[in-house]
């Protein structure tokens, strides 16, 4: 998966050479162009997404993402509330497809999930018991030392997941 910020025109990142590259040795490939519906928290000490503004509210497919990284010494409690929230997402209204992201294989976490909806995630989120206690627990235990969570209006797409 390649999370990018364009400030160019997509038809020549999609040409590019790394881009060809990946292309070679993938099987598949998604590509998802997005704006910014909300954003808190940050991403290596930096607010990489900025929230753009709509005329109206976004009733259509949205992505979240999720990156955090985790102190050390908190990862024991950190994975082992993991197993319940991972069940509650795969059973989740409203879920198009969810992978597990980051730039470490352990301490440096992340989602990038598709929704049908944004009252979808909503629902995942706050009103499922998995990760409610997730939620209460991330505020009790302290384990990440720094978070972020995005939420992005889906503009168009192509290929598959």
């Amino acid at each position: 998966m390649l999370v990018t910020i364009l400030e160019s025109d997509l038809a020549s990142f999609n040409n590019s050479k790394l881009v060809k590259r990946w292309d070679n040795k993938s099987s598949k490939r998604y590509q998802v162009v997005l704006k910014n519906i909300a954003v808190q928290g940050k991403w290596s000490g930096k607010s990489p997404f900025l929230p753009e503004l709509f005329e109206t509210p976004w009733n259509r497919k949205v992505v979240a993402i999720t990156r955090a990284r985790i102190k050390w010494h908190k990862n024991p409690i950190f994975w082992r509330s993991v197993p319940p929230v991972t069940v509650s997402l795969k059973e989740a209204n409203g879920l198009i497809s969810a992978i597990g992201i980051g730039e470490a294989p352990i301490g440096l976490q992340g989602t990038f999930s598709i929704w049908e909806s944004p009252a979808a995630i909503r629902t995942f989120a706050y009103q499922g018991a998995a990760h409610k206690a997730a939620i209460a627990a991330t505020a009790r235990e302290k384990w990440y030392a720094e978070e972020l969570f995005a939420r992005f209006a889906v503009i168009d797409e192509s290929g598959s997941l």
